[in-house]
């Protein structure tokens, strides 16, 4: 951080500063966003508390992996859209689908009504 400075000489500086670095023990950090996860293998991880705040240093080979917002479809939803349209099981999967899991507006789909 500091060049010249060897580690002891670090933490005795931050320890007047008022801060308080301890490495934390991770195999694996997740950080959770809209888009999806932020997955980082094998971190190296130090909490920091400086003036009563605490932060995190994380490093290390992060990916993101991609959230799947397809609906989860049961054969019941399936059957029951097939019941009230009198439509196909594979119609009723494409319009559960294209409704994003809402039965009642695939209904209407199906039934002309919408």
């Amino acid at each position: 951080m500091f060049p010249g400075m060897n580690s002891k000489q670090m933490q005795q500086a931050m320890k007047k500063m008022g801060m308080q670095q301890e490495e934390i023990a991770a195999s694996k950090v997740i950080i959770k966003t809209p888009e999806g996860d932020i997955v980082i293998d094998n971190p190296s991880v130090a909490a920091v508390t400086m003036m009563g705040q605490d932060s995190w240093q994380i490093t290390g080979d992060a990916k993101l992996i991609p959230i799947d917002n397809t609906p989860e479809i049961s054969k019941e939803d399936i059957d029951t859209v097939v019941q009230q349209t009198s439509c196909t099981e594979e119609q009723a999967k494409v319009a559960i689908e294209s409704h994003n899991g809402d039965l009642a507006e695939a209904i209407l789909e199906l039934s002309g009504k919408e």
